[in-house]
């Protein structure tokens, strides 16, 4: 395997009239984006023995891999307006349960119409499963209702469909975990600015790290565009651009577990008519608005009374529970590959995925390739399509195994599985290792654990990155007592010096403050006056930094 070579260069570069240190590393393949398709290509590409650097400009997960249901779609969703993105969904979440079904819950799913939804579509739903080869058995609404207490009495068609959950946090940082394991590296914090040409390939490519401020040249012989929803800014930087739309889903997370099933409803995708389990909780959506850019979104208002008043129709109880936080992601949809043109509707774009191989466009990229669109059940797809492309670029003749060989397991991404935070702190009687986050009884223990993992990963053990690997900052409270002994925590552990625990406690804190502000009303604004005379008038945080 080729693994990463490091040269420290005896040069400096001029960057706000500071001087920057400058690095060259070299790798066979350089991967830009650190969600679930560049994790499961990094992955793949080093079981063929091919070495990779992955760079993401935040942290893993930071897209659309990180702001989803957790679904892992049978694909009787997609049987009317997508069937081949249909037969590809259950083709993988078939395979998905073999090959890591450590970061799976086999919830299965139901499809239900209620009293007013459309016969036709009802009527055709058998059929078009049939079509696409997914299994979907009709069902009683009495014995569905049976199953799950919380549907609506108002039931008229119900089928039960092999849906799952995931979670894709495991998911991401297990693959990642395989590839650093195989000689592998990961560069969080580290944005793409530019591209050195040379006679039609990328000979260079920049990189700024975003909390130094340093640059990092990167030669590699092939460069994979699996940026997500920003895969058309990393394209156009490199002289090959793609149209791209971007369709923002929004979704909500209950207090608690409502279902112990997937429930879909069983009528023309909209929003509102998916419930997933998420653990403990549950997660509610989605809704499709499109979006100008992939930097500013936010779950809206509007967006949530949608979701709740149509949600409410197939799950009654949706309508007064409980919700903790809102959230949302970005669809990054290829323009351009509607069935029909100028259609309105982003769900009437394909959910399929696009490779492209830029050495065939008009202006070539020889060692350039993008892959973008698709769904998280069918990363591993993705990412084995991307690495023959890239293999049959650099001469590589190994062929892919991650349709053969499980997924590991590992010690990194454990932490993110609700319950085994509390399992181990109560079946070990660890009564002396102090808890930080209390909703989740996630202990001193278990941060330090993961501060390991960041640092392994060569990261910045922070906040921010200690919940995307745990479940700190996730339970009712949202943040507003854990955040602030966890702060203190890493203070004391000289994880943070000066102001860095004020910086990153405002940053920890907006991220949950935008999830709430749009779900409070009722007791739950009461809760967040009691966050604001907490967060601002007792540790100052909305105040500047000077």
């Amino acid at each position: 395997m080729d693994t990463t070579i490091r040269l420290r260069l005896s040069r400096s570069v001029s960057t706000n009239n500071h001087m920057k240190e400058l690095t060259v590393l070299k790798t066979q393949v350089l991967i830009v984006g650190a969600g679930i398709t560049g994790a499961g290509l990094a992955r793949d590409l080093a079981m063929r023995g091919v070495g990779s650097i992955i760079v993401e400009k935040q942290d893993v997960n930071a897209g659309a891999s990180g702001g989803n249901h957790g679904l892992l779609h049978s694909g009787a969703r997609y049987i009317a307006s997508d069937p081949a993105t249909a037969r590809e969904c259950h083709a993988e979440n078939q395979l998905l349960k073999r090959m890591a079904p450590h970061c799976i819950e086999a919830t299965g799913g139901l499809f239900v119409a209620v009293a007013g939804d459309d016969e036709n579509h009802i009527a055709g739903f058998a059929d078009a499963c049939r079509r696409c080869e997914i299994p979907a058995t009709p069902l009683d609404p009495k014995e569905a209702r049976e199953m799950e207490p919380a549907l609506s009495d108002r039931l008229i068609a119900v089928y039960a469909v092999d849906d799952a959950t995931i979670d894709p946090f495991k998911l991401c940082l297990d693959n990642i975990a395989f590839a650093q394991q195989h000689g592998g590296r990961l560069l969080h914090h580290s944005r793409v600015v530019g591209f050195e040409m040379d006679a039609g390939r990328i000979r260079q490519t920049h990189v700024r790290d975003e909390l130094t401020g340093n640059m990092i040249c990167i030669e590699a012989e092939v460069v994979v565009n699996a940026a997500g929803a920003w895969a058309g800014v990393v394209a156009g930087l490199a002289g090959a651009p793609i149209q791209m739309r971007y369709s923002k889903g929004s979704l909500l997370v209950t207090q608690h577990r409502i279902s112990q099933r997937v429930i879909n409803r069983l009528r023309p995708a909209a929003s509102g008519d998916i419930l997933a389990p998420g653990g403990t909780v549950s997660i509610l959506g989605t809704t499709s608005e499109r979006v100008d850019s992939p930097d500013a979104i936010y779950p809206e208002i509007h967006e949530v009374d949608a979701i709740i008043d149509e949600g409410a129709a197939m799950i009654p109880e949706l309508a007064i529970t409980r919700y903790i936080r809102a959230f949302c992601g970005v669809r990054p949809l290829l323009g351009g590959s509607e069935r029909t043109s100028g259609a309105q509707d982003d769900r009437a774009i394909s959910r399929g995925f696009a490779l492209i191989d830029h050495a065939r466009s008009p202006d070539p990229r020889a060692n350039f390739i993008t892959i973008t669109g698709g769904k998280l059940t069918t990363y591993r797809l993705m990412a084995e399509k991307t690495a023959d492309l890239v293999c049959s670029k650099i001469g590589v003749q190994a062929a892919c195994r991650t349709h053969i060989e499980p997924l590991p397991n590992t010690v990194d991404a454990r932490w993110t599985q609700p319950g085994l935070a509390p399992d181990m702190w109560l079946r070990k009687r660890l009564f002396d290792d102090v808890l930080l986050c209390e909703c989740e009884m996630v202990p001193q223990s278990v941060v330090e654990e993961i501060v390991g993992t960041i640092k392994k990963q060569g990261g910045r053990p922070g906040l921010k990155a200690i919940g995307l690997r745990s479940r700190v900052g996730k339970g009712p409270c949202q943040g507003t007592f854990c955040s602030l002994r966890l702060a203190a925590h890493l203070y004391n552990r000289s994880y943070l010096v000066n102001h860095q625990g004020v910086t990153e406690l405002r940053d920890f804190l907006r991220e949950r403050w935008r999830g709430q502000q749009p779900l409070l009303w009722d007791t739950s604004l009461a809760q967040a006056e009691l966050l604001e005379a907490m967060h601002c008038g007792l540790f100052g945080l909305e105040m500047e930094e000077k």
